[in-house]
């Protein structure tokens, strides 16, 4: 796996974003034989990842504020927003996995038809799904303030990674 890429994002006034933890992207993650989805969802949950699904990304703006995210492409290329409408546009494709602390939004942009993801969390977590109104403020605030860090890195089963990056 190449060195991974770090955005950290402001709250924007919509979407929260998180003040502590920065996205992290890591550029070819996963080896050619843990591109299937169950290969994937595998490897995802031998390290302690686990609640898997295998789908696209929303189109619109949200993030979940009761678990961290980590989204590993197994198929396809995509362009997606992270951070909210102020954000940063990335572009990402297969092998690649993206860490996302509770808080930042991420949206699809564009895709290619084939673009598919296994996307879990740490511990099996339950996600809500927030979309940055009004009313989820006080709430989505304190969950992520309280939201303990992953055991392990989803990607390499070991602290870092993730740890690197997070308590850094």
């Amino acid at each position: 796996m190449k060195e991974c890429s770090t955005y950290l994002f402001e709250d924007d006034g919509s979407i929260p974003n998180n003040p502590d933890l920065p996205l992290l992207v890591y550029p070819d993650a996963l080896e050619d034989n843990q591109t299937k989805a169950e290969a994937c969802k595998k490897l995802l949950e031998s390290n302690g990842w686990s609640n898997a699904w295998v789908n696209g990304i929303f189109s619109y703006h949200h993030y979940h504020s009761t678990t961290h995210e980590v989204l590993a492409v197994i198929n396809g290329s995509a362009t997606v927003k992270l951070g909210g409408e102020e954000g940063e546009e990335l572009s990402i494709s297969e092998r690649d996995a993206i860490v996302i602390p509770a808080g930042v939004g991420h949206r699809l942009l564009t895709s290619s038809n084939d673009f598919r993801v296994v996307g879990a969390y740490p511990g099996g977590r339950s996600y809500d799904l927030c979309t940055g109104e009004a009313t989820e403020r006080p709430q989505v605030l304190s969950n992520i303030k309280n939201l303990p860090l992953p055991e392990q890195d989803p990607v390499t089963g070991n602290k870092n990674p993730l740890y690197k990056y997070w308590l850094e």
